[in-house]
């Protein structure tokens, strides 16, 4: 069922509608979430079939996901003058935001799923017990979302579908379920003007949205044109993963063979006192042959070998992560020529963050806009700006040349430079450098 069939469903509870919504698109949330752990072998085993199963699909998107998130920071800035105080006010609250929720933890924990799944989210909401802000990264696979018409940036409703116990449905919202299972489903529909709380089938609360917006950031992994839903990083990885399993279980299964060797008998009617093993003595009929049945004559194993590693290539290939982003550079490349090198996943990490810096962006937006509506704050105009830390470590160098050729030009002041480097607290760093070259100055 599409997302309008299901809207118009006039006579189905929004828990009825979402439990017959995006089938398809959940069923394929599971066998990827499967696959990366390691479910792998189509169907079930035959009698003494052996499965080895290497998990690359595993190691590659965890690789990819490291280079991702390595070094990210943010900056606000005033989009006028005289908001200057008040941008960095806003950035000191959303540090403390990030610290008191966790969010490097979190961010990388959400970029994971989102690689494995093809789809990620985020909710910010007012925890009304702690007077602060609270992020927090729903599973995806009970999140449903309607959009107007062709327009995918144009969501007008989210449904968030999960489950309690009894003692913590009792705990957050003080009743008891209705039901004798041990868990409940709790779906929450939220609009920019409205908020439903549903228990199982029967609704809970329904009141107006007290933020004004729909407080969830939902984005694809990487986009597929023309569809909402993002594509996960696992389907590309699933055919040459299951034929290198398959390659390497049987050449597992040769070696053992001939590491047990099989006794071929020819013209021979009784085999009872044929023993292969160290110092054996057979005796056969004149016209009667043996011999051991060697499986490794002729480069049979080269051709094995050979195609495994050509499976492997294809893997590196296909998931855009070269050998030597696992610190194989045997042929000791550096600078240019290593960029090079690794240029497939600089492209794959490149495309990412082009999602990512709008979500990130948003995500300070919407934090924002809930402490000035719960705590009276005003941060004036003000915009974030996502700073995503270099892939490669000569980039480190490049960047402090080109900051430092930046700022003796006037083009960037110094805290933009610290800024562009990662530093945390720009201001406090430049109020150091002052104290330093005011008693150098003196010194002197």
């Amino acid at each position: 069922m599409n997302n309008k069939t299901a809207a118009g469903a006039g006579s189905l509870t929004p828990p009825q509608q979402v439990s017959r919504m995006d089938l398809d698109r959940l069923r394929a949330y599971r066998d990827h979430l499967d696959f990366y752990n390691g479910v792998q072998w189509p169907g079930r085993p035959r009698a003494r079939e052996r499965r080895l199963t290497f998990n690359y699909a595993r190691v590659f998107v965890d690789k990819v996901t490291s280079y991702l998130m390595s070094g990210l920071s943010f900056a606000i800035e005033p989009v006028t003058p005289g908001d200057g105080d008040k941008a960095r006010q806003a950035e000191d609250i959303l540090y403390k935001v990030y610290e008191t929720n966790n969010l490097e933890q979190l961010d990388f924990d959400t970029e994971l799923d989102a690689a494995i799944l093809g789809d990620g989210c985020y909710k910010v909401t007012w925890d009304s017990r702690e007077k602060r802000v609270r992020v927090s990264a729903p599973d995806v696979q009970g999140i449903f979302v309607w959009w107007l018409g062709d327009d995918f940036t144009r969501v007008w409703r989210v449904a968030s579908r999960y489950r309690l116990s009894a003692d913590e449905v009792a705990l957050l919202y003080g009743v008891r379920s209705r039901n004798s299972r041990p868990e409940s489903t709790v779906v929450e529909v939220w609009t920019e003007r409205r908020f439903e709380l549903w228990l199982d089938d029967a609704l809970l609360e329904r009141k107006a949205n007290p933020y004004g917006f729909i407080p969830f950031l939902i984005y694809p992994n990487l986009r597929e044109p023309k569809k909402f839903w993002g594509l996960s990083d696992i389907p590309a990885l699933m055919e040459p993963a299951r034929e290198l399993n398959r390659a390497l279980s049987q050449l597992s299964l040769i070696l053992e063979l001939s590491g047990n060797p099989i006794a071929v008998l020819e013209n021979i009617e009784n085999a009872q006192d044929i023993a292969v093993q160290p110092g054996a003595v057979w005796e056969i009929p004149e016209q009667a042959k043996a011999y051991l049945l060697d499986l490794l004559q002729g480069g049979g194993v080269k051709l094995h070998v050979d195609y495994i590693d050509l499976l492997y290539r294809t893997l590196h290939d296909i998931s855009e992560s070269p050998r030597t982003a696992f610190g194989d550079n045997q042929r000791g490349l550096s600078g240019i020529a290593l960029e090079m090198e690794l240029h497939p996943l600089l492209q794959k990490v490149k495309r990412k963050r082009l999602t990512r810096t709008a979500v990130y962006r948003r995500r300070n937006e919407l934090i924002l806009r809930v402490l000035e509506q719960m705590t009276g704050e005003d941060f004036g105009s003000c915009r974030s700006r996502v700073i995503w830390g270099p892939v490669l470590p000569q980039d480190r160098a490049r960047l402090v040349r080109d900051e430092e050729i930046m700022v003796g030009a006037g083009i960037h002041s110094r805290r933009r430079a610290m800024d562009e480097l990662g530093v945390e607290d720009p201001d406090a760093e430049l109020e150091r450098w002052l104290e330093e070259r005011s008693r150098v100055d003196k010194a002197a």
